[in-house]
């Protein structure tokens, strides 16, 4: 928290995210190691300025110092960043690449890029994202969602406007259609390359409500400073109702505020399970 209200002070966006606090911390603890450097290598360098000016010393010393102090000053820093790397920056990786959340709490979406704008899928009440083909991409289908697919009926679709009911994890897969962008949002602490023909999933939990911007973090063409989305994060039932009246603009299937999943699956939540 010292380092999220030390940076907000200065200007830097605030953690909205329950992941983003150890990475700052993280990036906290780099600053402050950061600053012990600058100022020790920095006296130390006008030390020896003065120490050995050419007017004390107009005879070069060919021997040099003989003392093992800065071996040993070296050998500390590297130590610490070994520990730095080892300790903290390798297990919030782990974290973030290896140990995704499962459970009907998750949400699953599909972030598609294209020049200039995110396509967005959420899965309905069975939990599945539908079929797509690129036949049926039209300018009000950008995925090419098949909508005569069971798996599809109950998929919403949304273009650069993600909610995000608060405190339930995410997992977002993030792919593109045409060049390399890459997915971020800067307040949940989290961004990742949409590559064409991958599909690499990234995840997160909201603790904040409130609007943050989704960016393109990746030159992908002229117009990528206006490839920008919104993430609204809300309470559950606020975002339970804008996913029953988004559904039926997009042409997904919605009865009394739940959508309609395929005969035989679960209709209990609008999440899915990694």
């Amino acid at each position: 928290m010292t380092f999220a209200l030390l940076m907000e002070s200065l200007g830097i966006t605030p953690n909205a995210s329950l992941h983003g606090y150890a990475i700052d911390s993280m990036l906290e603890m780099l600053h402050w190691f950061m600053l012990v450097l600058f100022v020790g290598w920095g006296s130390f360098y006008a030390y020896t300025l003065w120490r050995f000016q050419a007017k004390k010393h107009p005879r070069a010393n060919y021997v040099g110092t003989t003392s093992h102090l800065p071996t040993k000053l070296e050998g500390g820093v590297l130590v610490l960043e070994i520990v730095l790397l080892m300790a903290f920056a390798a297990p919030i990786w782990a974290n973030r690449v290896d140990q995704f959340p499962t459970g009907p709490d998750v949400i699953h979406i599909r972030a598609v890029g294209q020049q200039f704008q995110w396509d967005l899928q959420y899965t309905g009440a069975d939990g599945k994202f539908g079929h797509r083909d690129i036949k049926l991409v039209t300018g009000s289908n950008p995925l090419g969602l098949d909508r005569n697919d069971p798996d599809a009926a109950d998929d919403l679709t949304a273009v650069n406007d993600m909610h995000l009911p608060v405190n339930r994890p995410c997992i977002v897969d993030v792919m593109s259609k045409d060049v390399i962008h890459d997915f971020c949002i800067p307040n949940m602490r989290v961004a990742q390359d949409a590559i064409p023909g991958s599909v690499i999933p990234l995840w997160f939990i909201p603790v904040k409500t409130g609007t943050y911007e989704i960016v393109c973090a990746q030159l992908c063409g002229p117009q990528h400073s206006a490839m920008k989305g919104t993430l609204i994060v809300e309470s559950q039932a606020d975002y339970q109702k804008w996913f029953d009246e988004t559904a039926k603009l997009s042409g997904a299937k919605v009865v009394e505020g739940q959508s309609v999943a395929p005969e035989g699956s679960s209709a209990s939540s609008l999440v899915a399970n990694h």
